[in-house]
């Protein structure tokens, strides 16, 4: 278990890293230069358990979504081998946030239990290994993700993300208004008959 004492660390670290990522995001930017997308840039640690039972060689989880502020490298790295269970990181996701998909981030937040959601899928050349292919806070995404039959978990999301994220969305999300139905008195009698059978 040497190899996964790092990670403890960064743990302990999140809510300095998360309250600077968003106090970062909140600076004016210079007026002749592009506005910074909000972000964050990550890491995604999995497990893999070797025969699981008598009808899988192999099967993986996502155990956490960490901070990487460049300490892990470029590459994926096992952390941990006992021969069964092993563990590997894997750097260098960056999440940004988009104010077309704030309905997606309204959804994660109000769902009880904000999460991160991680797609990751086998190698291609290797069946016993998996990797992540991308990060994201968006439902919506996830949704578009498990339409496709990706493999798809998710883990808990810190509290001070889940108030970056509430933040932006205040900011940028515009809920869509029901369409007011026209009063019977300003319909035709033809539209009232209509209606009253599509009722």
């Amino acid at each position: 278990m040497g190899a996964w004492s790092p990670l403890l660390g960064a743990r302990a670290a999140a809510l300095d890293w998360a309250m600077q990522a968003a106090a970062d995001d909140d600076k004016p930017e210079a007026p002749t230069g592009p506005k910074k997308r909000p972000g964050a840039q990550v890491a995604v640690v999995m497990e893999r358990v070797l025969q699981p039972n008598r009808w899988e060689d192999a099967a993986f989880r996502v155990l956490e979504v960490i901070p990487d502020e460049g300490g892990y490298g470029e590459t994926p790295r096992m952390l941990f081998d006992d021969g069964r269970h092993s563990r590997w990181i894997y750097p260098g996701f960056r999440i940004e946030l988009f104010p077309d998909e704030c309905k997606g981030y309204f959804l994660n937040l109000t769902s009880g239990r904000p999460v991160w959601f991680v797609m990751w899928r086998l190698e291609e050349d290797n069946p016993l290994l998996a990797s992540p292919q991308q990060v994201s806070v968006s439902y919506i995404e996830c949704d578009r993700w498990m339409a496709a039959e990706e493999h798809v978990d998710n883990v808990p999301l810190p509290d001070p993300l889940c108030e970056w994220l509430r933040l932006f969305t205040n900011e940028h999300f515009r809920p869509e208004q029901k369409r007011k139905q026209r009063a019977n008195s300003f319909l035709s009698p033809q539209e009232r008959d209509n209606q009253s059978r599509d009722g």
